[in-house]
């Protein structure tokens, strides 16, 4: 899946963008871009996909994605329904790190400012008190003009940089500029696993894919995304069992299967390494006190 580069305007009369959305579909593709993003989910849940990493977003979360990191928020599937009751409300801003002028950051008074944009790169979730100040922060700057809006913008970094209950989303190994070729192959990756997770995907299989034989795939793939190939399915599989989870329409043992894993034992193992609780702990983690 290869990402798009967007081109984000701002408008002739702001120097970066800021908006407030109501649809799920509103660049909801695998899409990278030169501006930082800052965004809040106020309504809204499904997959977040950030550089490498793959996880759940939901209601109130806070996130900074660093300039040309690959993203999108893939909305789950009732978002789209007709029948919905529920609408998703999400306020982004876009700005070039740069639009202050050339020379802000590197005024001595701005180092904060300077080191959250740099750190950016990795994929930032805001956690704790810090997201709820931080998302008011977004909506005021979305909501205000004139200088306020810089202003608001501005306080909502110092904000993060000062937050100690952040989560760093992608690994240090993962390179987001990559080659043309290598990024084509990546993404190609990317795709085929996200369209076939739920079925065993062998070596030789995505070696083929990525049109590299197999054991120069293994070394490619942790290369350029610092894990392995099987880490990062089993991710996208638990991804998508947490969703099935939160939703409880299905039994443990029926999603199980629907994800992907062939043994429960496994399932059960491998759900607990990636979110530190077993899958009835993050369930009933999800039930009203």
């Amino acid at each position: 899946m290869k990402p798009q580069r967007l081109t984000i305007a701002s408008g002739l009369a702001q120097s970066f963008s800021a908006r407030h959305d109501m649809a799920p579909n509103v660049n909801n593709r695998w899409h990278y871009h030169d501006e930082l993003e800052l965004i809040y989910i106020k309504n809204g849940s499904g997959t977040q996909f950030v550089g490498d990493s793959i996880s759940q977003f939901n209601d109130g979360d806070v996130v900074l994605v660093g300039s040309n990191l690959p993203h999108f928020w893939q909305f789950d599937e009732h978002y789209f329904s007709e029948c919905t009751s529920r609408s998703a409300d999400v306020y982004v801003v876009h700005f070039a790190k740069d639009f202050w002028g050339n020379s802000f950051l590197n005024l001595p008074e701005n180092q904060d400012l300077n080191r959250i944009i740099d750190q950016s790169r990795l994929g930032i979730r805001v956690t704790g008190s810090t997201a709820v100040v931080v998302a008011q922060l977004i909506i005021d700057t979305v909501e205000a003009n004139g200088a306020r809006k810089i202003i608001n913008l501005m306080e909502a970094l110092l904000q993060i940089s000062k937050c100690k209950e952040v989560n760093y989303l992608v690994s240090l190994g993962f390179q987001p500029d990559f080659q043309e070729t290598e990024r084509d192959r990546i993404q190609s990756i990317y795709n085929y696993t996200i369209l076939n997770y739920r079925k065993k995907i062998e070596l030789a299989e995505i070696a083929g894919i990525a049109k590299i034989s197999r054991n120069s795939f293994c070394k490619f793939f942790k290369s350029r995304t610092g894990k392995t190939y099987s880490l990062f399915t089993n991710e996208i599989r638990v991804g998508h069992a947490c969703r099935l989870l939160i939703e409880k329409k299905m039994s443990v043992k029926e999603i199980c299967y629907e994800c992907g894993f062939y043994n429960f034992a496994s399932f059960h193992k491998c759900f607990k390494d990636i979110t530190g609780k077993t899958p009835l702990q993050y369930q009933k983690s999800f039930e009203p006190a």
